[in-house]
C-alpha cells in the first residue's frame, strides 16, 4: 500500500488582483505535492477559497450582482490562473460548497454539545477586510494591525468558542511535538505572544453578518469565519459525513503551509478545534514569510506606492510559468520574508535559467549532435574527475530529499541546481572538446558524454517539481517519461545505451534585462 500526503494552502479570500503574492503559497504546495508525487506516494493536494463574510457581500453588492453570482466569476478565475502557473491539485474545497456548509455546521454543533461552546456578547474593534476583531491595544494608530485600514467598534450577541482551556495543552503540542510548529521562531510568537499572556475565548458566531452559514440550532447567527473557514481541511476529505473515505485515508494532514499572517489559527485555534473534537492534529504546520515589494508585503489588501508589473497573467505569457515559480522557489528564503523586482527577477532568469541550466542543456546536446549522432554512448574508460564529478551529483541529489522531507523548498532547489553548476564546472574541467581532438580519444569522450547525460538526467528529475514545463522537455528529448516516481538516481545508469537523443529548442533565450525592465514599467504604469 502506498504511503499517504496530505498537504494543503489555506482556502483564500476570492479577489480579481492576483498577483505574485497571493499565489505564493499554492505554487510552493504544488512543488511539495509533486515532489512526494516523485517519491510513489499517494498525494492529496487541496486549495480553494474562503467565500463567506461581510466583506463579499459589499464586494458583490458595490459591483451591483448577487454573491455567488460575483463569487463565480473570480473563482473562475482564479482557477484559470492556477492553471497558468502551473498548478495541479486534487481539489479546489468553495466554502459556498453544500457539503463544506453542512460539514461546518456538524462541527459546530459538536463543539456547542460537548460543552466548549457558550452564548454571550462582543464588543471590539472589527476589520471587515480581514474580517478580525482586535483589542483597542493591538491597533496601529488606532488602524488595523494587518492591513492598515479603518476599523470599527461593534457589539452584538455572539457564540463563542473556549479557547482559554487550551493553553496549557498547546505548549504541552509544542514541546512534545517539535516539528508541529515550523519554523521554531513561530513557535517562540505563539508562545510569548499568544498563550502566555492568556488565551481570550474566541468569537465563534455573528448575527450582523448575514452571507455564511446559518448556526442550526440558533439561525439569527452566521458561523464566523474560522470555524467555517478552518474546518475545510476535514469537510474537503468528508469528515462528518457518508463518504467519509478520503477522511480516514488522509487525515491527519501532513502538512498545512501558510502565510505567517494567518499561523496562530493554524496553530492556536485549529488545533484547539481539533483538541475538542478528540481529532488527530496535523502532523506539521508550516508558516512561510512574505514577499516584500518595495520594501512592504506584497498584498491584495494593502497597496505598497511602488508600481511594477507583479500580475502572474502578464509574467508567464512572456516568460513561463516556471521562471515564475523558480524565482520565487530559490528567491524567497522559505520560512522568512524576501524580496521581489523586475530586476532581481529578470537577472535570475538570465543567471541560473538561462547561463547555468539552459546552457548546460544546450552545449550538452550540441556536443552530443556533433560528436556522436545524438545516440547515448555508454562509459569506457573512468577517471577520478569523473568519480569526483559523480559523487557530487549524488551528494545533492541525497541533500535534495532531506531538504524537500523538512519542507525547507529554498534549500532543496539550491542543491539542485548546484547539480548543473557542477556539471558545468567539469565540462570546464575536462574540456570534452579537446578531448574529442586528442588522439584515442573517443573512450574518453563516451565517458564524459556519458556523465553529462546522466547529470542532466537527474538533476532535471529532481527540478521536475519545481518547473513542469521546460523538465518535461527535456526528459522527453532524453527519450524518459515526464511523470511518475524517481527512477535510477542512485547511479549514473539511467539512460539506454544506443538511445537517440530527440530535438530541443532553446529552453531559456538570454533577455535584453533593460528592454524587458521598460516593457514592464510601462505595462505596470499604462498612464505614463
Amino acid at each position: 500500500m502506498k504511503e499517504k500526503f496530505y498537504v494543503t494552502t489555506p482556502i483564500y479570500y476570492p479577489s480579481r488582483k492576483l498577483t505574485l503574492g497571493n499565489s505564493y503559497t499554492t505554487i510552493i504546495c504544488d512543488a511539495i505535492a509533486r515532489f512526494n508525487k516523485k517519491f510513489g506516494k499517494d498525494v492529496f493536494y487541496l486549495t480553494g477559497t474562503d467565500e463567506h463574510g461581510q466583506k463579499i457581500s459589499q464586494a458583490a453588492a458595490n459591483a451591483g450582482k448577487k454573491e455567488m453570482d460575483y463569487l463565480d466569476e473570480i473563482i473562475a478565475d482564479t482557477k484559470n490562473l492556477w492553471n497558468l502557473l502551473g498548478i495541479e491539485y486534487d481539489k479546489f474545497i468553495r466554502t459556498t460548497d453544500d457539503y463544506h456548509e453542512k460539514t461546518a455546521q456538524k462541527v459546530f454543533n459538536e463543539l456547542y454539545k460537548r460543552g466548549y461552546i457558550y452564548k454571550g456578547a462582543y464588543k471590539g474593534w472589527y476589520c471587515t477586510p480581514c474580517e478580525s476583531f482586535f483589542t483597542e491595544s493591538q491597533l496601529v494608530d488606532g488602524k488595523c494591525p494587518d492591513c492598515g485600514r479603518e476599523v470599527k467598534f461593534q457589539e452584538e450577541e455572539a457564540y463563542f468558542f473556549k479557547l482559554s482551556e487550551f493553553g496549557d495543552r498547546l505548549i504541552k503540542l509544542y514541546e512534545e511535538n517539535p516539528e508541529f510548529l515550523q519554523p521554531q521562531s513561530r513557535v517562540n510568537e505563539m508562545i510569548n505572544n499568544f498563550i502566555k499572556p492568556g488565551l481570550n475565548d474566541l468569537c465563534v458566531s455573528r448575527t450582523s453578518v448575514k452571507w455564511g452559514v446559518p448556526v442550526e440550532f440558533d439561525p439569527n447567527h452566521t458561523i464566523y469565519v474560522w470555524i467555517d473557514a478552518l474546518s475545510n481541511y476535514i469537510s474537503a476529505l468528508g469528515a462528518f459525513s457518508d463518504n467519509d473515505e478520503n477522511f480516514k485515508k488522509f487525515w491527519p494532514a501532513d502538512v498545512h503551509v501558510v502565510g505567517k499572517e494567518i499561523v496562530r489559527f493554524h496553530a492556536i485555534i485549529w488545533p484547539a478545534i481539533l483538541m475538542a473534537l478528540d481529532l488527530p492534529l496535523p502532523k506539521r504546520v508550516y508558516a512561510h514569510g512574505w514577499i516584500l515589494f518595495g520594501g512592504d508585503k506584497l498584498s491584495k489588501s494593502k497597496e505598497t506606492g511602488e508600481k511594477e508589473c507583479v500580475d502572474p497573467r502578464v509574467l508567464v505569457p512572456l516568460y513561463g510559468s516556471d521562471a515564475i515559480r523558480y524565482f520565487l522557489y530559490r528567491e524567497i528564503p522559505f520560512g522568512g520574508d524576501g524580496n521581489y523586482s523586475t530586476a532581481l527577477f529578470l537577472n535570475k532568469f538570465n543567471s541560473d535559467l538561462s547561463n547555468n541550466f539552459g546552457n548546460l542543456v544546450s552545449r550538452t546536446f550540441g556536443m552530443m549532435r556533433k560528436y556522436f549522432a545524438s545516440v547515448v554512448p555508454a562509459a569506457e574508460e573512468i577517471t577520478a574527475d569523473d568519480e569526483e564529478f559523480k559523487n557530487n551529483v549524488l551528494a545533492e541529489v541525497k541533500a535534495a530529499y532531506e531538504y524537500m522531507d523538512k519542507i525547507e523548498i529554498t534549500k532543496a532547489i539550491t542543491a539542485v541546481f548546484n547539480i548543473f553548476t557542477h556539471a558545468n564546472t567539469y565540462i570546464q574541467k575536462v574540456e570534452p572538446w579537446a578531448v574529442a581532438k586528442a588522439e584515442n580519444g573517443q573512450a574518453r569522450l563516451k565517458t564524459i558524454m556519458r556523465y553529462l547525460l546522466e547529470s542532466i538526467r537527474i538533476g532535471t528529475s529532481l527540478f521536475e517539481p519545481f518547473a513542469p514545463d521546460c523538465t518535461a522537455k527535456v526528459l522527453t528529448a532524453l527519450g524518459l517519461e515526464t511523470r511518475g516516481v524517481f527512477e535510477n538516481m542512485e547511479d549514473f545508469d539511467g539512460l539506454a545505451q544506443g538511445k537517440e537523443l530527440g530535438a530541443l529548442d532553446i529552453l531559456f533565450p538570454r533577455l535584453d534585462v533593460e528592454a524587458e525592465t521598460e516593457k514592464l514599467r510601462k505595462i505596470a504604469n499604462p498612464e505614463e
